[in-house]
């Protein structure tokens, strides 16, 4: 059994924990039955020895799956990552959705059917909503929890739309870019970042793509942010001048995500990897299917 889960970029600007896409960059677990339990881990983070002896996929696979089907299996775990570990691309909620995904498979759940449970389910590990659902549902989701639950909607995004992806050699900690935010915000900044949210929601399900370069702006969180890494503001200004409809930051870094018509993406690709030839830019097509199994 294998299951696939895809990257994402959270925030899109102003949908600071609330907006998010997916993007077909994959994460894959394959779950054999074995004599022994093993673990092998391919591509992102290979090398990273703590993700064999301190893993949350099999913390929460084995919790889960015990619960499911009261029995405890010995199993070999086949890891093969491709998205980049810390740098805004959604890896640990890559990691909690496959693994209750997996639970579920292995428990003979159908995981189609069992999307939404499957992402109440995540919020107990990741209490902010616009990853994990984006992550379960693919495509591009707004997203909210009320008492415990997530409440969200979903829109396919066109395949004439690419994801163009710079991904830096610096990695940046979720938490510690959340600490640099402030606690008290003014009114004309949240309602800055609460029209344009608005008038984001609407330009994807209205598919108004030529008013995104607007909507994607924001004062609450992106440009605190960007500041810690200051190259981000001329990937941004890059994107923009050579034909992005939006860039932001993705999630809190520090990849930038821009979005651009299919025949715009290889030039804006090529400028953003002429100026920073550092860093990997690379375009992708975006996920609207989310987790699955084969």
């Amino acid at each position: 059994m294998t299951i696939q889960v895809p990257a994402t970029s959270a925030n899109l600007g102003p949908g600071f924990d609330t907006l998010g896409l997916a993007i077909k960059l994959h994460n894959s677990v394959t779950i054999k039955p074995a004599k022994f339990f093993s673990v092998s881990i391919k591509g992102e983070g290979a090398q990273n020895p703590k993700l064999k002896t301190n893993n949350l996929f099999l913390k929460i696979f084995n919790n889960l799956f015990q619960s499911l089907t009261d029995s405890k299996e010995n199993f070999r775990f086949e890891f093969y990552n491709n998205i980049p570990i810390s740098r805004g691309l959604g890896s640990s909620s890559a990691v909690i959705v496959s693994a209750i995904a997996s639970a579920y498979r292995m428990a003979e759940i159908e995981i189609k059917s069992s999307k939404r449970e499957i992402l109440n389910r995540a919020l107990q590990y990741e209490s902010h909503p616009d990853n994990i659902t984006s992550t379960v549902m693919g495509g591009f989701n707004v997203s909210c929890v009320e008492n415990g639950k997530v409440y969200s909607q979903n829109k396919k995004i066109p395949n004439h739309l690419k994801a163009v992806l710079v991904i830096p050699d610096k990695p940046i900690s979720t938490s510690k870019s959340r600490s640099i935010l402030p606690t008290h915000y003014k009114k004309e900044d949240t309602i800055y970042s609460l029209s344009r949210s608005s008038l984001m929601v609407s330009a994807f399900f209205n598919e108004r793509w030529e008013i995104l370069r607007v909507a994607s702006k924001d004062r609450l969180h992106q440009l605190r942010r960007m500041k810690t890494f200051p190259e981000l503001f001329t990937i941004q200004k890059v994107a923009l001048d050579n034909g992005a409809l939006m860039s932001t930051l993705s999630g809190s870094g520090s990849t930038f995500f821009s979005m651009t018509y299919e025949d715009d993406a290889q030039n804006v690709a090529q400028k953003l990897q002429e100026k920073f030839p550092k860093f990997r830019v690379v375009v992708k097509d975006f996920d609207n299917d989310g987790v699955f199994s084969s």
